[in-house]
């Protein structure tokens, strides 16, 4: 049950990569829509995940 989960997550992130690239070559509305939505959650994430990075060490340039 949690791998059909996990596959549907991972075909709505490829169908709202493929809307990204077509609305950049000039798609329908509803794709530019669609890449909108999908650009905007990617941004969520990546926000959130930076904000979840700060419990990681520091010194990850280092390697002393």
């Amino acid at each position: 049950m949690i791998v059909l989960a996990l596959v549907g997550v991972l075909l709505l992130a490829v169908a709202g990569c493929v809307c990204v690239v077509w609305a950049s070559r000039g798609g329908p509305r509803w794709v530019r829509g669609v890449a909108t939505v999908t650009l905007g959650l990617g941004e969520v994430v990546r926000v959130l995940g930076r904000s979840g990075s700060g419990s990681r060490s520091s010194n990850s340039g280092s390697d002393d």
